[in-house]
């Protein structure tokens, strides 16, 4: 991962790794209409709600998104907006019926300047993991599109730390190729329990539990205890 300065530091904007999955892991994607359907769905809900999508991808049966959003605390309100919007498309061209998604969406903070670029990795290798691909970037619904091939597709922000694989686009582009593929398995494990942030000790004392969601402290807030066996940088 490039080296950069620690200049991105926690405002009351958040970044966010957050994930869904089909009830009872079934599928909730089953054509490409469908995940254009979420995509266009996401898509309207960043530019009427005012937040950033870095890092996404929509498997068979789940998505993870990896987005800032200048208002933490409403990010529970739109999570279900975008759940319900979909379960209705789902159902109307389906004609069924029911629960789709397993239950609340899961969210995760994530420090923009130490884990933004490898959350975003963990993200876009999740159809390499799960044999759907060999790379990352051929998978069709995966920002890792944008940052190897190039393409846009309404929905992927650059990440602000893309450019420091390099000056020039295309050796960019190859040196995020090279990063994907060199992952760090013990890293991408710390993406895996959505329960607990990610980030400094600083970085984590900035934040509050609130109902699930963790969201950053307000001055005059009572504190709230975060979990004692949080993993955070020493």
């Amino acid at each position: 991962m490039p080296s950069v300065a620690r200049r991105h530091q926690l405002s009351q904007s958040l970044l966010y790794h957050v994930y869904n999955r089909g009830n009872a892991r079934n599928q909730i994607f089953h054509d490409k209409e469908d995940y254009l359907s979420f995509i266009n769905l996401i898509s309207s809900y960043a530019k009427k709600h005012d937040f950033l999508i870095y890092h996404w991808v929509l498997m068979p049966n789940h998505y993870h998104l990896l987005l800032e959003i200048k208002k933490p605390e409403r990010l529970s309100s739109i999570m279900s907006g975008l759940a319900r919007s979909y379960v209705y498309c789902y159902h109307k061209k389906y004609q069924s019926c029911g629960h789709l998604w397993q239950g609340r969406f899961q969210s995760q903070p994530i420090q923009k300047e130490t884990y933004l670029l490898a959350c975003g990795r963990y993200i876009e290798r999740n159809p390499v993991k799960a044999n759907l691909t060999t790379y990352a970037e051929d998978y069709l619904y995966s920002s890792a599109n944008y940052y190897i091939y190039g393409k846009q597709d309404n929905l992927t922000t650059e990440d602000p730390l893309f450019s420091t694989f390099a000056n020039e686009i295309s050796q960019r582009r190859k040196e995020y190729k090279r990063f994907v593929e060199t992952f760090d398995s013990e890293q991408e494990s710390l993406f895996e329990n959505l329960k607990y942030p990610r980030g400094s000790k600083e970085f984590v004392n900035k934040l509050i539990n609130d109902k699930g969601l963790y969201l950053p402290k307000r001055r005059g807030r009572p504190k709230k205890e975060l979990f004692h066996n949080i993993l955070i940088d020493k």
